[in-house]
């Protein structure tokens, strides 16, 4: 690739693939177009060169996620109208400087997880800063709003983990139902009366892993899903675990969970503190084990927003308006500001 910076506000930048230029521009460019509506800039494409013409900063950041849409490209990576908004969001929120380059840019991105149906990247810079977190301490917090990758990112280093040698097998955990693990009344047995309240978690082990693999890695008890229940009076080690909707359990059952870490294990508990089923006045063990383990060393703490929601665009605006809707509220909901059921 090469780009130049010419004084009349417009930057030239030249692909040498041009199979690849037409796969990064998209069908009837609709990836230039988001690029453009992400980024502030105009970008015209003329065979395999990009005319891009907007402020300077601008300019570098659009230099900058093409360069990462390329390259995903260049990897044999799909690039679709969501790999076009990350590469937006990444070159969005960077600072990049007159030297900006594709190759600078994706080093916001974090390390990349290959797994057997897709090689997963972070889609924002809060995503990139949990991978790093994720792979540098023993216990990682995910804090933040629905649809923002907490969990998905956390079973992803856990199965690249796993498929690396790195561990010997993945846990995964949730309260099921409530806090108290009140589901006694649902037909079946305990693994038909657990499973649907696990489901998400299967589901991005199918995301990443073909399915006759997960059912053979379950069935070794390589992988293991259960509710947090289930935990007590275990050690875990050499394992990758993760407690999702951490925000549902108890302080009592949070310390229990914790505490199981055992020798060459690495932890990931993701929730959102705003979103608890307990009952009302019940504090969340999430919340509390965020308080009591600042600053501790070797537990690291990752915070999304809206603004990291990966989901369809309408989503971080649906959570914007009733995040707006609750500070309109003011103190007037005291504690139970932001409370309800996840949908």
């Amino acid at each position: 690739m090469r780009q130049s910076d010419a004084a009349d506000a417009v930057d030239h930048v030249d692909f040498d693939d041009n199979r690849l230029v037409a796969e990064i521009s998209g069908g009837h460019d609709e990836h230039l177009a988001i690029l453009e509506d992400a980024l502030g800039v105009r970008i015209d494409p003329r065979g395999n060169r990009f005319a891009i013409t907007g402020e300077a900063s601008a300019r570098r950041r659009a230099v900058a996620a093409l360069g990462d849409l390329y390259a995903r490209a260049m990897r044999g990576e799909p690039v679709s109208v969501a790999e076009a908004r990350a590469a937006a969001r990444l070159a969005g929120s960077a600072a990049p400087g007159p030297s900006a380059s594709p190759a600078a840019a994706l080093k916001t991105a974090g390390p990349a997880i290959k797994t057997p149906k897709r090689v997963i990247t972070a889609r924002t810079p809060n995503q990139a800063a949990y991978l790093e977190k994720l792979g540098r301490h023993d216990l990682t917090f995910g804090v933040g709003p629905a649809g923002t990758g907490k969990t998905y990112l956390a079973v992803a280093h856990a199965v690249g983990l796993l498929l690396g040698g790195a561990v010997e097998r993945i846990i995964l955990s949730r309260p099921a139902l409530e806090a108290g693990e009140r589901i006694g009344f649902l037909p079946g047995d305990v693994k038909e009366k657990v499973d649907p309240f696990l489901q998400p978690l299967y589901d991005a082990l199918h995301d990443m892993m073909h399915g006759d693999y997960v059912e053979r890695r379950i069935a070794a008890g390589d992988i293991e899903i259960a509710p947090i229940a289930f935990m007590r009076g275990r050690t875990l080690a050499r394992s990758a675990i993760i407690l999702d909707e951490a925000q549902n359990a108890t302080p009592a059952q949070m310390k229990m969970f914790l505490t199981r870490l055992g020798d060459g294990a690495h932890m990931a508990v993701t929730g959102d503190p705003t979103q608890t089923d307990l009952p009302s006045g019940e504090v969340s063990g999430l919340a509390d084990a965020l308080s009591v383990l600042s600053g501790v060393d070797g537990v690291a703490e990752a915070r999304f927003t809206g603004a990291d929601v990966v989901r369809h665009p309408l989503v971080a605006r649906i959570i914007g308006a009733y995040d707006a809707r609750d500070q309109g509220r003011g103190q007037g909901l005291g504690r139970g500001l932001g409370r309800g059921r996840r949908q």
